[in-house]
């Protein structure tokens, strides 16, 4: 995600609504009689993804299940003090919210009423982003996990596994494509993508679907196959609201991006890129979140 102020982030937490622009509550909760209401927040965890935390929110204030969507973008605060994360988000359907941990009331509130009783602080400004933003589909590209280097690997490189690290980096990742509610998964067929997708499949009970396209192997005799893919799993992903990741490998991933209207960027093992997508495709914000181990 884009810098979002010199210090970094210190909690993350979501803007979550329900309803559509016409008449779109927000989620609000309230710690203590004689305490403000405020918005779902939670402190980062060591190791934990900003956006993690901010999903995690949802689920510790208000036992609820969010996807979350766009990001908001704030700056500094005026008092100095480390800055929060901020995502719009919306409940994982079917979810039913109830009081979380240390939470006495919660309450879906008209967008106007939220903000009004946060007035004059830094959530009523974040609430009134957070509701003008529209709703979005998240694809995110994945960059396998740490991978044995070829010198001490004697097999097909395709078949080349993840390292120690990997495999932490790659369970590293469930809570972060949790968090974007991902419900499909596709990667290149060389293990060490494959890999890196597994733990969260198993979690979610979802199948892998492996691409040979998008392997170094096969791109790199015919880069118009990726471009061909791309475009047909973002068209499928538009059309189905289904959020997406894929896992690719260093030299694929330019096109990738390309294909999402993403600059090229170098992506380190292990981290990963969202685009979020309005309903014609276009990507209208994106994020970069960096391997946490």
């Amino acid at each position: 995600m884009g810098s979002l102020a010199a210090k970094k982030p210190s909690a993350a937490g979501a803007v979550v609504v329900r309803g559509d622009a016409d008449a779109i509550d927000v989620l609000m909760v309230q710690h203590g009689h004689g305490n403000g209401w405020r918005l779902p927040v939670q402190s980062v965890g060591p190791d934990e993804f900003l956006a993690s935390c901010a999903a995690r929110a949802g689920r510790t204030d208000a036992h609820l299940g969010i996807r979350l969507g766009t990001p908001i973008v704030t700056g500094p605060r005026p008092d100095g003090a480390r800055p929060v994360a901020w995502w719009r988000a919306r409940p994982i359907p079917g979810g039913i919210s109830s009081i979380g941990d240390g939470i006495d009331h919660l309450a879906w509130l008209p967008a106007e009423v939220a903000a009004g009783l946060v007035a004059g602080t830094e959530q009523e400004h974040v609430i009134r982003r957070g509701i003008a933003l529209a709703d979005t589909v998240p694809i995110l590209i994945v960059r396998h996990g740490k991978a044995m280097t070829r010198s001490d690997w004697s097999s097909r490189d395709q078949a080349r596994p993840l390292t120690a690290r990997g495999r932490r980096q790659a369970s590293a990742l469930k809570p972060l494509l949790m968090a974007y509610g991902v419900a499909r998964l596709a990667s290149s067929t060389s293990t060490r993508c494959v890999k890196t997708l597994v733990p969260y499949a198993t979690a979610e009970q979802l199948e892998v679907e492996g691409w040979a396209a998008l392997s170094e192997e096969q791109a790199e005799l015919n880069v118009k196959a990726v471009d061909k893919l791309m475009s047909r799993l973002i068209e499928q992903t538009l059309a189905s609201g289904t959020p997406l990741a894929i896992c690719g490998h260093r030299p694929v991933l330019p096109t990738m991006l390309t294909a999402l209207g993403m600059p090229a960027m170098q992506l380190k093992p292990g981290a990963s890129v969202v685009a979020h997508l309005d309903l014609s495709g276009q990507t209208l914000a994106f994020e970069h979140h960096p391997p946490r181990l």
